[in-house]
């Protein structure tokens, strides 16, 4: 259960130092690059140290384009905190569980269940809500961008998740710490080159909380694997993912007073069912 825990509080912290970040008005693009910088060497090493593996140019121009996908998905989620609010983001990221789901009924025919039938339910509950919880007190203009954010993350992270899984079905496990180290390097390089063409000013502290970033990034996927090592994956995606959203969400709100409306408490509780549902779905 240890594991469990650290799995929460390493994705957590990745939501809140994304916070902490725009509080401070860091560029968004500079924290990412730190990220993946430290993401890459550490997978670089993971790389090294195991005995078995192979390398492949499908995998190559697969993690590259993944790569991508990885730096916009988590430069659209810095902007969802930024824009919605810690827990509504938070909240719409985790609820992309649904996208593999849906994606594997169509492409690989597997049959939705009543709790995925559910957990659809209540993900379009969800995002009914999290309009109506926009929907007020911003500028001109601003509740849409709210809203287009936390589409963003749905759709961003959920495409990532399904694309890992069409990797696993389609290569051999051997090539999975190359794909990794692929997918986290190339992630830097668009960062890095985004930065120098855009000449994006790099301020040091900036660039260290995303150096900082880059560990919790890269430990929730370790701990994760972990964590499925002792408990059935039953246990433990329900209560990670709640997990991540009742931590993020209370700290939010300790830390900074981040506070939601009455719409927004509602697609929390609605986002927690259909997150519920579409885990113990299997």
């Amino acid at each position: 259960m240890h594991f469990l825990l650290l799995v929460i509080l390493c994705s957590t912290s990745i939501a809140l130092i994304l916070k902490y970040s725009d509080t401070k008005k860091g560029e968004p693009i500079v924290l990412l690059a730190g990220n993946y910088l430290v993401a890459s060497l550490i997978g670089l090493i993971l790389l090294i140290l195991n005995d078995e593996k192979i390398f492949s140019i499908q995998t190559l121009i697969f993690g590259a384009g993944l790569g991508l996908l990885f730096v916009l998905s988590f430069f659209v989620y810095a902007k969802a905190i930024s824009y919605a609010g810690t827990g509504l983001a938070t909240t719409s990221a985790r609820l992309s569980v649904i996208i593999p789901i849906l994606l594997s009924i169509i492409i690989f025919n597997e049959l939705p269940n009543e709790l995925h039938l559910l957990g659809f339910l209540f993900t379009v509950i969800t995002f009914i809500l999290f309009y109506y919880s926009v929907k007020g007190n911003h500028r001109d203009g601003e509740g849409v961008l709210k809203y287009f954010f936390l589409i963003a993350v749905f759709i961003g992270i959920g495409i990532n998740d399904f694309a890992i899984k069409v990797f696993k079905s389609w290569r051999s496990e051997l090539e999975e710490p190359y794909f990794v180290f692929i997918i986290f390097a190339s992630a830097f390089i668009y960062s890095a080159i985004y930065i120098i063409i855009k000449k994006v000013k790099v301020v040091k502290q900036t660039a260290l909380w995303g150096l900082l970033l880059g560990v919790p990034n890269v430990f929730s996927t370790v701990f994760l694997l972990a964590a499925l090592a002792f408990l059935p994956a039953i246990v433990v995606y329900p209560l990670m993912n709640v997990g991540i959203i009742l931590f993020t969400t209370g700290l939010a709100f300790l830390i900074w007073k981040e506070k939601l409306n009455r719409w927004g408490v509602f697609a929390l509780a609605s986002g927690l069912l259909a997150i519920l549902f579409l885990s113990i779905g299997g």
